[in-house]
């Protein structure tokens, strides 16, 4: 089984880097694992409404495009389903009972994910009703994984 990580924007601060490649070298011992970083678009100060869509819409275009077609799509966002890490374990056991050849956690930039990459998920998982930045979420589901 695959584990991939889709996230929009870079992870640039060395301690969170450091501890992101502490949590993949567990999952790597048991998975593939990969984390794909891509360009956030830079919103405007004082952007509208209408401009924050069509930022969102550029990233989940270079979110959809990465996607692979056979992969289980699992999107983080505050509206999704919160799960316990024992919950979460047995959500994975589910997938590699069903010979999920991978699972791609998809994590949004600073405006959160498109409609279109929101509607392609198979799960919307959400860690907290409180907002964390993206790149310390991405720390948070690496953690998780790593206890798999």
């Amino acid at each position: 089984m695959k584990i991939q990580i889709i996230c929009v924007g870079k992870l640039k601060e060395g301690y969170l880097r450091e501890l992101m490649d502490t949590y993949a070298k567990e999952i790597q011992k048991k998975y593939s694992f990969e984390v794909i970083e891509l360009a956030d678009e830079q919103t405007p100060d004082h952007a509208g409404e209408k401009e924050n869509m069509k930022i969102k819409e550029l990233e989940g275009k270079r979110i959809l495009a990465k996607i692979p077609e056979e992969s289980l799509i699992v999107v983080l966002c505050i509206e999704g389903t919160p799960l316990s890490s024992e919950s979460f374990v047995k959500k994975w056991t589910q997938w590699k009972r069903q010979s999920i050849p991978c699972v791609t956690f998809i994590i949004g930039g600073s405006l959160g994910l498109s409609k279109q990459v929101v509607s392609r998920s198979n799960l919307k998982l959400s860690f907290s009703q409180m907002t964390f930045p993206h790149q310390l979420m991405r720390v948070i589901l690496t953690e998780q994984l790593s206890r798999l």
